[in-house]
């Protein structure tokens, strides 16, 4: 169970009041062109922050594109990482990016292939574009945005682009809100997490054949489930993408568990909805859930999945006490 700090609750909330193009009070500060008490790369603003205090931290990055991996361990402080804009409540004016090219052709794993390594438990990131930019690989194409291993972990107002398994939603309690989502395989995928998506704007790549979530739940005991709530799901501007040739999603486990709930979606997801992983990965124990979805990928006879009669609530996913660490701002 998440456990916070008394002065978590204290950061909250942050107010969706238009722009944040200074630096809130006591932030380490990161700047392409760095002066004295700045920082040029968000690494070595993160690595300059104790990982013992338990004092309260926070990071402002200026406006430009950083090319580094960023890696962020545990740590008893409560992190927020803010990102220059000019409307806090949406990526859609982001002026940062934290790009990184590596995928796991030529990486230990997964995670280290990501931009961001997030290895800490209550943090935030408001307003950061997280790309990685391998692209499309015939094989060993993992390539991830955002390796996320932590609870109480809120990404608000960001942007996370890559090709395949964009983010990694791997353990804790996690929220998504007001973000865009980018990829074409398996780009919203993970084993332990509790994740909350919402509002989020999905977007997909050309390709023959795509998913967006891979649920790697693996007993009927786990407690990891993904709600997309209140969401888009549509071809990325600009991009040509052949209808019917996305999922919803696939097991990559056997007990893999997704609801996709008050979500828009266009031709690009089929009429089937969701699709196995292989023949030899069973969907007898798979739990697929829509309700309330609208557009033409919303119709067509779901073979795995099914619908169901309520929504789901973020309390049964996050937990009853989620409003002391979700910012309330951005999940209604």
């Amino acid at each position: 169970m998440l456990v916070l700090s008394t002065f978590f609750a204290a950061l909250l909330p942050v107010v969706l009041a238009g722009s944040r193009t200074t630096a809130p009070s006591g932030c380490l500060v990161v700047s392409k062109s760095a002066s004295s008490g700045q920082y040029s790369t968000v690494q070595k603003a993160v690595t300059a922050l104790s990982t013992t205090s338990t004092s309260a931290q926070c990071i402002f990055i200026k406006s430009g594109t950083y090319s580094e991996q960023v890696y962020i361990p545990a740590r008893k402080a409560v992190l927020t990482l803010y990102g220059e804009t000019t409307a806090t409540g949406s990526y859609t004016s982001n002026t940062v990016t934290i790009t990184h090219k590596a995928a796991l052709a030529d990486s230990a794993n997964d995670d280290a292939t990501a931009t961001v390594r997030n290895w800490a438990a209550n943090t935030k990131f408001y307003n950061l574009n997280i790309v990685n930019t391998y692209g499309q690989a015939a094989s060993d194409g993992q390539a991830l945005a955002l390796s996320a291993y932590g609870s109480g972990q809120g990404y608000y107002g960001c942007q996370f682009s890559s090709f395949q398994d964009t983010i990694l939603a791997e353990q804790g309690l996690q929220v998504y809100a007001q973000c865009e989502i980018i990829g074409a395989v398996d780009f919203i995928f993970g084993q332990s997490a509790q994740a909350w998506f919402h509002k989020v704007d999905i977007r997909v790549l050309a390709t023959s054949f795509g998913t967006i979530t891979a649920s790697g739940r693996d007993s009927s005991s786990s407690s990891s489930i993904y709600v997309i709530n209140k969401s888009t799901i549509a071809a990325k501007s600009g991009v040509t993408v052949a209808a019917g040739s996305y999922y919803l999603g696939r097991p990559w486990e056997p007990y893999a568990k997704v609801v996709v709930q008050d979500t828009s979606m266009t031709a690009v997801i089929n009429s089937a909805g969701w699709t196995p992983w292989s023949s030899s990965v069973s969907t007898a124990n798979v739990v697929f859930e829509e309700y309330g979805n609208t557009g033409t990928g919303a119709s067509g006879t779901r073979k795995i999945g099914k619908k169901i009669s309520a929504p789901v609530t973020i309390a049964s996913v996050l937990g009853s006490s989620y409003a002391t660490w979700v910012d309330s701002n951005y999940v209604d």
